[in-house]
């Protein structure tokens, strides 16, 4: 969408980093990632680029309805999100509804994916209370890095497509119309395509990397949410180390956002 070709992958880059500064010099000892950093700096960042009136609000905003994009919500939370989608259309450029809708998707769509990104990499990456410091690392190897943590641990580890013709897939023939569950989490762990799929090794050579989808249907915000990502994760290694080892996840079915994540802050 022409929206997303407007901005500049380096620009959020720094812009989440700047942030994600701002939020840890106010944290004091501690804060937690999931809540103060990764639900919040991503959005702010998107939602002012793309020129709605308050990022803050709108990143609110944004939050609420995203809970409620998926299958199995209650009714109540259908309200909320309808009353925070006024909220976003009033906090939204002037445009044609079809634009605006569009923002609206964007950033709902970056919502929990990019969330789940920054958890994970934070999860894996940062090094315990008393490690070793993880120092700030260059562009090319935080990049590396991510795209790692997105092979082995994606936030969405799934979604469902219908064939729209008769096909044969696992040795099975397929009716038009017929639901296919694609499973990110264990193409990412084929070793037909990834030597030894379960070792971490940044900088695998070759693609293959199927968590932003492929082909017409592939995620056309892949550079941006990367990009916001490293901004956010090349602050926290400079400044965070986990507290804890365990992890637990909201519940749901395809993705993977951590309920909480705490680490200490110098």
């Amino acid at each position: 969408m022409s929206a997303l070709t407007e901005l500049d992958p380096e620009e959020l880059r720094h812009e989440a980093a700047r942030l994600t500064v701002a939020v840890l010099d106010r944290a004091g000892d501690r804060l937690d990632v999931t809540r103060d950093v990764a639900r919040t700096v991503p959005l702010r960042v998107l939602a002012g680029r793309l020129g709605l009136a308050d990022p803050a609000a709108a990143g609110t905003a944004v939050a609420v309805v995203a809970a409620a994009y998926h299958p199995g919500f209650d009714p109540a939370l259908a309200r909320r999100a309808d009353q925070a989608v006024a909220t976003l259309l009033a906090l939204a450029p002037p445009a044609s509804p079809e634009v605006r809708a569009n923002l609206i998707g964007l950033l709902v769509q970056a919502c929990d994916a990019t969330a789940g990104l920054i958890g994970a990499a934070a999860h894996h990456l940062l090094p315990p209370l008393g490690g070793l410091p993880g120092g700030a690392p260059g562009p090319a190897e935080t990049g590396a890095m991510l795209a790692e943590v997105l092979r082995l641990d994606p936030p969405v580890r799934a979604t469902r497509r219908v064939t729209t013709a008769g096909a044969r897939l696992g040795g099975r023939d397929l009716p038009a119309d017929s639901p296919v569950l694609l499973r990110f989490d264990a193409a990412n762990r084929d070793p037909r395509v990834f030597s030894e799929p379960a070792a971490f090794r940044p900088g695998r050579p070759g693609a293959g990397l199927l968590t932003f989808g492929a082909g017409e249907r592939g995620c056309p915000g892949d550079r941006h949410a990367l990009a916001l990502a490293a901004g956010v994760f090349d602050v926290l290694r400079a400044r965070c180390r986990r507290l804890r080892a365990d992890l637990r996840h909201e519940p749901h079915p395809t993705l993977r956002v951590p309920t909480n994540l705490e680490v200490s802050v110098r």
